[in-house]
């Protein structure tokens, strides 16, 4: 990134990343401190609109790079993302402004004064303002869909931003997609939605492929889940009516069986594979569903004396599932028994799980996450710049929520390229 990257990209992209450094903090507790000397002299206040407009102006039209100077969290607990809201101007207090700590702040290695980089979520840049429901990550690149049809993607592997892939679905008929998922090598990815929409994704040459209204089914579709590779994969479809329609895709043939019915009718909303064999999916009655058979056949195990409503569904192997509701909580399966976890008083909306990490994202635009393997720790709660999420995805090197507005908002580690919103 060359030192006229931040005039070359306007004003608006630079100071939102002007808002994330110390320099912006130092310069709003400025503004605070001349503010309050305004009752001794009103000249104050021409002093204090100075130091807090001067800097970012001076910054801009003189070509800085401020990516390196971002302000992070202090790893005590919550830490808030915030691309236009204000610092607070008691967390600048005592920052070393000297040549030598800003140098330290530019370096990649841990110093005296600025401890290691940690995981952060930040809030990408995205075309479009159009809400988005889910997300998936590969190695690769990472996908997202959402209203009227649109499908973004993101290439891991170069400095490109998100862009829109299909602005009105695979069939140009503007229907609302509300799941994605992909297969396990990465090499396809598969959305499906409102009024039967159903389409596939070649990861690598970025073709579509229209698959909607499957078996003649135009129902609404509220979540898919996919199993197996890119040229053999078992799709699950499932609906507000309860039912569940089974697919397999191999060679560019796609065969369906079904629809079946699990449970009682109840709308199903989530579906998730663990494995070709194993999976699960869960309804608005406070039933979760458990195949293991690749989806000809489910038993119901649980959950019973749900306050809320069930939302999501992610599992990582047979015997180990978990589900949110729209009261705030959290439900663990494992040894067979089921484990509430309250995480707070607002609906969770999204939930993912991998090897590593577990991830759940609010309707209030928090998301909260938790190493997996360490059941014991205090879940990790990040306000961020989101006003509501709708789902979210974890993979080996990144997390996404998505929601509202076209809002983005990553969990980057500190090898990967950094704050979405610096590319």
């Amino acid at each position: 990134m060359t030192s006229l990257t931040s005039s070359r990209r306007g004003f608006v992209p630079f100071y939102r990343r002007y808002t994330k450094t110390w320099i912006h903090a130092l310069a709003t507790a400025g503004l605070t401190a001349f503010g309050m000397l305004t009752f001794a002299h009103r000249g104050f206040a021409v002093v204090a609109v100075a130091v807090y407009v001067l800097p970012p102006l001076i910054l801009y039209f003189r070509g800085a790079d401020v990516s390196g100077v971002e302000s992070s969290a202090d790893g005590t607990g919550t830490s808030d993302v915030t691309s236009n809201s204000k610092p607070n101007p008691e967390a600048t207090a005592g920052v070393d402004t000297s040549d030598e700590a800003v140098a330290a702040k530019d370096s990649d290695e841990p110093t005296e004064t600025t401890p290691a980089k940690k995981p952060h979520w930040a809030t990408a840049e995205t075309p479009t303002d159009r809400t988005l429901f889910d997300a998936v990550a590969t190695a690769e690149g990472a996908y997202a869909v959402g209203e009227d049809g649109v499908v973004l993607a993101d290439d891991t592997t170069s400095d490109s931003e998100w862009q829109v892939l299909l602005s009105d679905g695979p069939g140009a008929d503007g229907n609302t997609l509300r799941g994605a998922d992909t297969t396990a090598d990465g090499g396809s990815v598969w959305f499906a939605g409102n009024s039967g929409s159903l389409g596939r994704l070649d990861s690598e040459t970025a073709r579509h492929t229209d698959y909607s209204a499957p078996s003649g089914i135009t129902d609404n579709w509220a979540d898919i889940a996919v199993s197996g590779t890119d040229d053999d994969a078992t799709i699950l479809l499932v609906n507000g009516s309860g039912h569940v329609l089974r697919g397999r895709y191999r060679d560019s043939d796609l065969a369906w069986v079904g629809p079946t019915k699990p449970g009682s009718g109840s709308s199903l909303c989530a579906v998730t594979f663990v494995d070709r064999s194993v999976g699960y999916c869960c309804d608005t009655n406070d039933s979760v569903f458990e195949t293991t058979d690749g989806g000809e056949t489910f038993r119901e195990i649980g959950v019973g004396g749900v306050n809320g409503t069930l939302t999501d569904i992610a599992a990582i192997a047979r015997g180990d599932c978990a589900v949110t509701d729209d009261d705030g909580v959290l439900h663990r399966y494992a040894d067979g028994n089921w484990t509430p976890t309250r995480l707070g008083d607002d609906p969770l909306r999204g939930l993912a799980r991998n090897d590593d990490r577990v991830v759940v994202c609010g309707a209030n635009g928090v998301v909260y996450e938790r190493a997996r393997a360490d059941s014991t720790a205090e879940w990790e709660r990040i306000v961020t710049t989101a006003n509501e999420f709708r789902g979210v995805t974890v993979g080996a090197n990144r997390g996404i929520a998505v929601g509202a507005g076209g809002t983005i908002v990553e969990r980057v580690l500190p090898e990967s390229r950094g704050n979405p919103s610096d590319r």
